[in-house]
């Protein structure tokens, strides 16, 4: 059941964005060679707590930290480490926010230190195909225009598209329905209409789009070793187009 949301608890959602934007911007000031992860999603239980708000995934079927934190050839759901980050890492950190009951969702891929030529295309492409994406999301369009954007852009830069995780609507649930996959052709599935808030939230990868799963039962790999990048925004569907809540 699709689940729509008035603006009143659009604007709700959107003070939950407006503190995981804010982290996310402390967060890039940490990210260098020698931090650890652990060490950031230690600095995120904190600084939620600080604004009143949760870290939703904390406890999620069992996941135990406040954050998601993959590098390099992690696609997502990898588990923050003491190992510190090295010059040249990419690093995707990933997190739910609950403020008053209801939530919002956003990842960021970082650099670390200096990175490569084509570690930095991967993340120039994704984020773009995120942005391509939203610019889908408008009433009357369907998920499979937002979907087609970012497969077509991402194939042409020579990258490939996770199909295993997608992204969702959400509300007072992390996940709802409608899914919103980030490949297929367009004008299919369901159609967007006022009121829906969803993540739109690429995953692509260097080499091939599969995937294997550590024996944490979380952490997705890809297949190849080849790396990953992913970005993520929460956005409510509006009769003016679509509304970013968790915009940096």
């Amino acid at each position: 059941m699709i689940i729509l949301k008035t603006p009143e608890q659009i604007e709700k959602m959107k003070k939950a964005g407006e503190i995981l934007a804010d982290c996310h911007r402390h967060i890039a000031t940490m990210i260098k060679p020698g931090v650890t992860t652990l060490e950031i999603d230690q600095f995120v239980e904190g600084f939620l707590a600080e604004r009143g708000a949760h870290p939703e995934q904390k406890g999620y079927h069992g996941y135990p930290f406040a954050t998601c934190a993959s590098v390099n050839d992690v696609i997502c759901h990898g588990f923050p480490s003491n190992e510190p980050l090295k010059d040249g890492d990419i690093v995707t950190i990933d997190m739910v926010v609950k403020l008053d009951g209801w939530l919002a969702d956003s990842a960021w891929s970082y650099p670390v230190g200096n990175i490569s030529e084509e570690a930095q295309h991967l993340l120039d492409v994704t984020k773009k195909s995120l942005y391509l994406g939203i610019e889908q999301a408008v009433v009357g369009n369907r998920i499979g225009d937002i979907s087609h954007a970012i497969q077509s852009y991402a194939e042409s830069e020579n990258l490939s598209v996770v199909r295993h995780f997608v992204g969702h609507a959400i509300g007072e649930n992390m996940h709802e329905e409608p899914q919103v996959p980030h490949y297929g052709p367009p004008h299919r599935g369901t159609r967007l209409k006022e009121g829906m808030v969803i993540t739109i939230e690429p995953m692509l990868n260097i080499g091939t789009y599969k995937c294997k799963i550590d024996a944490d039962g979380w952490t997705a790999r890809t297949m190849d070793g080849k790396w990953s990048a992913q970005y993520e925004h929460t956005l409510a569907i509006t009769k003016d187009g679509p509304v970013i809540l968790t915009e940096q």
